[in-house]
């Protein structure tokens, strides 16, 4: 990208502002229903999978196996990236994120109705899989196609903060799944494993179905219908990206792994160490987590909002910075006991370490790409990075913890990250004042 391509601030092309509000606030509420589908999982897979699914392993062996499964779902997101990045860029934002909604949801309800290992054997597990592959398809095309209806609608000088809108349908999911299990929690140990670990996964049909109603109301976002009119739309969306755009992809990656793999540390693995390292009871951890949620609510469109004014590359490496700082603080908070420095310290550690970074990256990684390979690029930009590091922080961290008998080395982990999306932050340029509409 030259300094040709960046242009004033001006909102040419921006929807009005009822109209930019509801583009807004559908494309929120649907990212709410995307994420808690898919987060419910990785909290049931911390609390009941390993023993309804895989309940012949001992504890610590079935809680990994969970976890297995669970990473399944992240390794499946590039495919998603790419199939619906695809076909975003050549016929349109809107009509992916109808299918992404879909897709996630008949997967998610159809955990719902699993049978257990007790009732069908290895077939449990083996079909537990799929579904979750079926969701991380889901999800791996969402996230790109809910930003770009956005920040593609958006004023130039304001897509930091409207695009963070879109981000808070993440803890939003995280605050509605975790707060479904809490209120789950109450039931008895034997009815929350018969029945009731069930209920979160069959209450998403009807989230989809008022997803899809509202989703249906939107319309096709101004530079698109641009990119169709002049027909520069790319013919394989894919192979221009790698050969036009191979650097802005790889330091797409690069953004995410650092926060993608501390909010999935924070929200699943510290359940895993708070109940059984620690033997804490899960309600606290799981209050912990509910208001890292809620608190993000107020930074994650805080940090969007400063990263209109600072620029969206120094907002990431201000959140590198203390990531590694936070990385050799959390776990001796957590090893105190006390409830009052666990919640706060998960809270605030939560919003320096991911919202920092994840408010700003919904304008930061698409404004890396032009339009024609726009979702293709920040689709697969952020869906590998999830693969590789989200998916994989709660069986690292699990297998590090069993191994060593403590928390440095995931520590270490964390910081290794952390300079790895500092590195991509450097070797990045500013990207808000770049021109959307350019092809």
């Amino acid at each position: 990208m030259s300094v040709a391509q960046t242009l004033d601030s001006s909102p040419a092309g921006a929807a009005a502002q009822p109209e930019l509000s509801r583009i807004v606030w559908a494309s929120v509420f649907g990212t709410i229903i995307e994420w808690y589908d898919f987060l419910i999982y990785g909290t049931a897979a911390a609390l009941v999978f390993n023993k309804l699914f895989f309940p012949t392993l001992d504890p610590l062996a079935g809680t990994l196996a969970a976890f297995a499964t669970y990473a399944v779902g992240f390794g499946a997101r590039p495919l998603g990236g790419i199939i619906f990045g695809h076909y975003g860029d050549k016929i349109g934002r809107k009509a992916m994120l109808m299918m992404t909604l879909t897709i996630m949801g008949v997967g998610t309800f159809l955990i719902g109705c699993l049978p257990t290992y007790a009732q069908i054997g290895i077939w449990a597990p083996i079909l537990l899989v799929v579904l979750r592959l079926l969701q991380g398809i889901g999800v791996g095309g969402e996230w790109s196609g809910a930003v770009l209806m956005v920040i593609e609608h958006a004023p130039a000088d304001k897509r930091g903060l409207y695009g963070s809108l879109v981000q808070i349908g993440f803890p939003a999911g995280i605050a509605a799944s975790t707060g479904t299990f809490l209120l789950l929690a109450m039931l008895p140990e034997a009815d929350f494993l018969s029945w009731g670990w069930r209920l979160p996964f069959l209450f998403s049909a009807v989230l989809i179905a008022v997803g899809i109603f509202i989703r249906l109301r939107l319309a096709e976002t101004p530079v698109f219908q641009k990119l169709q009119e002049e027909e520069q739309v790319a013919r394989m969306p894919l192979m221009t990206l790698i050969k036009e755009n191979p650097k802005e992809l790889l330091i797409s990656i690069g953004l995410k792994v650092s926060e993608v793999a501390w909010v999935y540390m924070m929200t699943v693995f510290t359940i895993v160490y708070a109940t059984t390292k620690l033997g804490l009871p899960k309600i606290l951890i799981l209050n912990a987590i509910l208001a890292a949620a809620l608190l993000e609510f107020i930074t994650m469109p805080l940090f969007g909002w400063m990263s209109d004014k600072v620029g969206r590359r120094n907002m990431f490496i201000a959140g590198c910075i203390i990531s590694a700082i936070c990385a050799f603080a959390v776990f001796p908070l957590m090893d105190t006991k006390n409830p009052t420095i666990i919640i706060v310290s998960i809270a605030v550690i939560v919003s320096l370490t991911h919202a920092m970074m994840f408010g700003p990256e919904a304008a930061y990684l698409p404004e890396l790409f032009g339009t024609k390979t726009r979702y293709t690029g920040s689709s697969i930009g952020c869906q590998v990075a999830a693969a590789i590091s989200g998916g994989l922080i709660p069986v690292i961290a699990t297998g590090l913890l069993a191994w060593t008998g403590g928390t440095l080395a995931i520590s270490w982990y964390l910081v290794l990250l952390a300079a790895i999306s500092l590195i991509s932050a450097l070797a990045s340029v500013e990207t808000k004042t770049l021109d959307l509409s350019r092809a």
